[in-house]
């Protein structure tokens, strides 16, 4: 045999144990397993990506929860414990729209996903001082529906360790205690339940969970739930003089701690502006009735209107369409057939619920004295 024969075969025979070791490579997971990544596209055109081998010194460290007053559905809850857990932690308050419309997308995952390794911790830090009273909140956990466990950090304690400054805010913490995913808001709910599945995948792949893209989360959510905040032209409204952003339409304005006889000096309302009738005592987070009997008057621009409030007493809501021709009186949720709503607690209402998004005016005739009310917010 010549040298050019022997050349020939000896690269034949490297080509082959090449190929070979290839082979066993990629069909060896002891081998493989820390160059595997998973990159999936989400409903949004975006990529969610899993690392295996991922250099978590990018990362932070998730805080231990701090200043914690009390538990609901946990005996006392600490992050430490939850090592090699997924982890979501959800700061919320109960009476916040915008959490309320993330709350039936949380308990759906803590159903999907609470076998396989995911555990969500609900960290409620209050807005207004009545939402730190936990009978409240416990009353709250049960009309959601939320068995995941829920801390009260009334004093903002967890809150300041995460320097949070949102509600809703949730942050994803994978199962060695780094932050992957952090969602400020609403929104986002397919890429939020695909970064679950993701570090699900990457805690061990021993779940039957696969990194593959969601495309949707089987759930049912109202049609209220969903909102176009392009088309919502009114900004919330709180009715306290510590968090007005605007004066009142009343010539009598805010005069803190003191109460005042408001009275309507013209008909022509200006839009997104409070008008308030009767006598009204100025808290800092809140008006609260003193007299018998008050009115509220709000034009607005939404497709549904809320309102926070709480005490005593009975109101009567009328509302009109745009430039007042069509009447739609009695389209609240949590309205009578006849416009009324008795205050059972002080939590969150819906006054008007519409079809379409448009211009109304809503006038609220309030019978009670300690009524008060919080905030106007819209979807």
């Amino acid at each position: 045999m010549n040298k050019d024969n022997i050349s020939a075969v000896l690269t034949g025979v490297a080509v082959v144990a090449l190929i070979a070791g290839f082979a066993v490579y990629f069909n060896s997971p002891e081998l493989n397993q820390q160059s595997v990544r998973s990159t999936n596209s989400n409903s949004n055109g975006g990529l969610s990506s899993v690392q295996l081998s991922t250099d978590k010194s990018q990362f932070k460290k998730a805080p231990e929860f701090e200043g914690i007053s009390a538990y609901i559905n946990s005996n006392g809850t600490k992050l430490s414990d939850l090592k090699g857990k997924v982890v979501l932690i959800d700061f919320w308050t109960y009476s916040c729209i915008n959490c309320i419309r993330t709350l039936p997308y949380l308990v759906d995952w803590n159903h999907k996903y609470s076998d396989k390794g995911l555990v969500i911790v609900g960290i409620h830090s209050p807005e207004f001082e009545f939402e730190k009273g936990i009978d409240n909140v416990k009353q709250a956990v049960t009309r959601f529906g939320i068995k995941y466990p829920v801390l009260l950090d009334n004093d903002h304690g967890t809150w300041n360790a995460f320097q949070n400054s949102y509600w809703p805010r949730k942050y994803l913490v994978d199962s060695e205690g780094f932050i992957r995913y952090d969602h400020i808001g609403e929104g986002g709910y397919l890429e939020t339940e695909n970064a679950i599945r993701n570090l699900l995948a990457e805690r061990g792949g021993k779940q039957n969970i696969s990194p593959t893209s969601v495309n949707q989360t089987n759930l049912s959510v109202p049609e209220s739930q969903s909102v176009d905040f392009n088309q919502i032209k009114t900004p919330e409204l709180y009715f306290g003089y510590q968090y007005a952003r605007s004066q009142l339409g009343n010539n009598e304005g805010f005069d803190p701690e003191k109460i005042v006889n408001y009275t309507l000096a013209s008909s022509k309302l200006k839009p997104n502006v409070i008008y308030l009738e009767g006598e009204w005592k100025n808290n800092a987070d809140s008006m609260e009735l003193v007299g018998k009997d008050g009115k509220i008057i709000l034009d607005y621009s939404a497709k549904s209107i809320n309102i926070v409030a709480g005490g005593k007493g009975e109101i009567t809501v009328m509302e009109f369409g745009k430039d007042n021709q069509t009447s739609n009186p009695y389209s609240g949720n949590d309205l009578d057939s006849e416009g009324k709503l008795t205050i059972d607690g002080q939590r969150l209402y819906n006054i008007g619920s519409h079809q379409d998004y448009g211009n109304h005016q809503i006038a609220i005739d309030v019978s009670g004295t300690g009524f008060r009310i919080y905030t106007f917010t819209f979807g």
